[in-house]
């Protein structure tokens, strides 16, 4: 009355094929997060931002965009929204929703005005 059926382990029972292409679409999956998380750091500059930079001579290193990029995220994930972020080269008013740099100013003109509609700030010294 009472069989018994042994226990099998059903790992043994995939094809070789099978798991191997498991692993391949592990690899892809996490390469297309990787994508993913990398578009979601790419900075956007406005038109506007883009003469800003080019008129006042403001001139910001790769390195410093990846920093503003990390930061921005960390600021997205705490629900700032519009930030103002300073660095050694620039004042730049950004919109951490959108990845996206507002306007951009040199650190000697910023340093007599008043910014408004923004929820954070982000020093970078």
């Amino acid at each position: 009355m009472g069989q018994h059926i042994p226990h099998i382990d059903q790992r043994s029972l995939i094809p070789a094929a099978h798991s191997s292409r498991s692993k391949r679409m592990d690899l892809e999956t996490s390469r297309f997060s990787e994508v993913l998380r990398n578009s979601e750091q790419q900075l956007k500059i406005t038109k506007h931002a883009q003469q800003r930079l080019n008129q006042r001579n403001i001139k910001i290193n790769e390195e410093t965009w990846q920093e503003i990029a990390s930061h921005m995220q960390l600021a997205k994930q705490k629900g700032i929204t519009d930030s103002l972020v300073v660095t050694s080269e620039a004042t730049l008013v950004v919109n951490a929703k959108n990845n996206t740099i507002i306007t951009a100013m040199n650190r000697e003109e910023a340093s007599s005005r008043l910014f408004t509609n923004i929820n954070g700030t982000i020093i970078l010294d």
